[in-house]
């Protein structure tokens, strides 16, 4: 039953994936999360975030940014890394996350997704079998009902990490 929530691949930062590696194997599109996914919760766009964009965009990567946060705090950010977005996405639901590889021109095969929460971006991107990455939140400062999914995930997480001989 956990296994719905449960990340194809678990790292520490989005930072720190190999995109490189992920093109060569046929990927095309990346969604990704903005809040404690590439800064901290509410934080301007840096310029990591930038640098990050710009290199996915220079290997040939169509890159998204999916947010349940409202317009003005998404558009903001994408405007500042450059890149396309939809705000108010209501993730887990699989709408956004079809839209959002129909505006890139590519499928569930081509996609990868990359945030930090289990029950919202993991969970959805899995629905519509897109790979996902889940990263650890850049900084514990968070909503308070995201405190309160994070003692869930803690959960979730144990049993994954048991599942794969993790500790």
């Amino acid at each position: 039953m956990l296994q719905r929530f449960y990340p194809d691949v678990y790292v520490d930062s989005a930072y720190n994936i190999p995109y490189e590696e992920l093109y060569a194997g046929g990927r095309r599109g990346i969604i990704f999360d903005i809040d404690n996914t590439l800064v901290p919760h509410g934080a301007p766009a840096d310029g990591r975030s930038k640098a990050l964009i710009r290199r996915l965009q220079g290997i040939g990567f169509r890159v998204m940014m999916l947010s349940n946060n409202r317009e003005p705090r998404v558009k903001t950010f994408c405007d500042a890394v450059g890149c396309l977005y939809i705000h108010k996405a209501n993730k887990p639901f699989p709408e956004s996350y079809q839209k959002a590889m129909k505006r890139m021109k590519t499928g569930p095969d081509t996609t990868l997704f990359v945030g930090d929460q289990l029950f919202t971006d993991v969970w959805g991107a899995k629905k519509v079998g897109i790979l996902t990455y889940l990263v650890q939140p850049i900084h514990p400062r968070e909503e308070i009902q995201i405190v309160i999914k994070r003692f869930f995930e803690k959960i979730v997480l144990y049993f994954y990490k048991k599942e794969r001989g993790r500790s």
